[in-house]
């Protein structure tokens, strides 16, 4: 029997994707605080303290006077990691594979900021060797999790009452042309993994390119 290797890649991006959404349902004992979103730093001194001088390596996310997070990889192999300490911010490694930065955090952590993000808002990413780019929120989505313990639940749209798989919601948020994509949860009646946030911020217009600003030797 010859193996099917496109439906093998499928069932396995599906497993991936489901894990993603399904990670941030469990949100884990609240560590002690890493960092602060309410005592923001100015730009310049919080990009200097995240750079390490590696090139590609996305290393921190700036939104003046609401958020300043050191931002961890996941694990190889890992899709549904999310980092148990509060002060920090994961990137989705599998979004890269699509052009575009998943951030994710738990809401009882440093999620919690992203309920407050608005369309609008200018978004910095600061990369290791000191580069920048720059974004700005469009978009926000809120879905409520029909089966919320179960990593197979649909989604259900908070806005046009659309009803979406974990596999359309997926494409949905972390597929098309690039973009930023902060995910947390929605706490609900007796749970706090009830639903899911998605705040999508697009590429700053008079930002074509990237920045670069380095930290003093």
């Amino acid at each position: 029997m010859l193996l099917n290797i496109k439906a093998l890649r499928t069932s396995l991006n599906v497993t991936f994707l489901l894990a993603i959404l399904f990670s941030l349902f469990v949100s884990p004992i609240p560590a002690q605080a890493l960092g602060s979103g309410e005592d923001i730093p100015n730009f310049s001194e919080f990009s200097e303290s995240v750079q390490n001088d590696e090139s590609g390596v996305l290393r921190g996310v700036y939104v003046r006077q609401m958020l300043a997070f050191p931002i961890v990889q996941q694990p190889a192999g890992n899709a549904g990691f999310v980092s148990p300490n509060d002060g920090e911010i994961t990137q989705f490694g599998m979004a890269s594979q699509f052009g575009n930065v998943g951030l994710l955090a738990h809401n009882n952590l440093s999620g919690r900021f992203f309920s407050q993000l608005a369309v609008g808002q200018e978004v910095r990413l600061v990369y290791g060797d000191g580069k920048v780019e720059y974004f700005v929120v469009t978009e926000v989505l809120e879905f409520q999790a029909l089966e919320p313990t179960s990593p197979y639940s649909s989604f259900r749209s908070l806005d046009s009452g659309e009803t979406l798989t974990a596999e359309q919601l997926f494409n949905k948020v972390y597929r098309g042309d690039r973009h930023v994509a902060f995910q947390t949860c929605i706490e609900g009646p007796g749970s706090l993994s009830w639903g899911r946030l998605f705040v999508i911020a697009t590429p700053k217009p008079q930002y074509s390119g990237a920045r670069r600003i380095s930290r003093p030797r």
